[in-house]
């Protein structure tokens, strides 16, 4: 199981509280988001683009203390994000001045 903390707004969107569990054997990034997409459609084209794939320029993906967010989306998550000893966090970029 794959513990994905979201930013308020989203989970608001997504109609959640707290965590999501993802069960569905995703190790990727890429899996954790189309798992994610599949089970709340309103969260597709908020955490991605829907065209290219691409994360959004304000959001970032954090795991046991790492910005994973530059990394491939096809690369393994962390050993203890898919133990479920760490979730993988999504977090809403802040700028400006």
């Amino acid at each position: 199981m794959i513990r994905v903390v979201l930013p308020a707004h989203l989970r608001a969107l997504a109609q959640v509280q707290g965590e999501v569990a993802i069960e569905d054997g995703a190790a990727t990034q890429r899996a954790v988001l189309d798992a994610l997409e599949a089970r709340y459609p309103a969260l597709r084209g908020t955490i991605r683009d829907p065209a290219t794939g691409r994360r959004r320029a304000f959001v970032r993906f954090f795991a046991c203390k790492e910005d994973l967010s530059h990394g491939s989306p096809d690369d393994p998550l962390p050993d203890a994000v898919l133990r479920g000893e760490e979730p993988l966090l999504v977090v809403g970029a802040m700028a400006g001045g």
